[in-house]
């Protein structure tokens, strides 16, 4: 699998949220709603979710193991530093 476009929307203000991505994979699928969040130890990736009947949040669409999270967070967060540099509001890479 790979990641084929990275969309990168950022959000204006301020709060942790810092941008919302689309990627899509093989030219073939897309997920949208990735969320770039300011955490305590940096930038990081929440997949979409959906809220539960019981209250709490659940994944909509995630990676199944930790190494494909942490190649789809590398691209979105390098994608995202790119934004930063560019005056749009949103970049597609």
């Amino acid at each position: 699998m790979q990641i084929t476009d990275v969309r990168v929307r950022k959000v204006a203000k301020e709060g942790k949220l810092k941008a919302v991505v689309s990627i899509t994979m093989d030219e073939e699928f897309v997920v949208h709603d990735i969320k770039v969040i300011e955490g305590e130890k940096g930038l990081f990736i929440a997949m979409p979710s959906k809220k539960a009947l019981d209250g709490e949040y659940r994944d909509i669409a995630h990676p199944i193991n930790s190494a494909t999270r942490e190649r789809i967070q590398t691209m979105i967060l390098e994608k995202y530093q790119e934004a930063l540099e560019t005056d749009d509001d949103e970049v597609q890479a």
